[in-house]
């Protein structure tokens, strides 16, 4: 087989790396704050499925 040269592919299907440039006035959210979140919601939406 030969060797790929390095580098992007030229063809990405539309895709695009957004994570390339560090925006300083973006929100950033760690992925234990969403799952934190997201399970407490999904308590909630329980709790309160069954008390009603």
């Amino acid at each position: 087989m030969a060797k790929k040269s390095g580098g992007r592919l030229v063809s990405s299907a539309g895709l695009v790396n957004y994570y390339d440039s560090d925006d300083h006035r973006a929100i950033h959210i760690s992925p234990k704050t969403v799952v934190v979140i997201t399970a407490v919601t999904g308590v909630a939406v329980f709790v309160l499925n069954a008390l009603f």
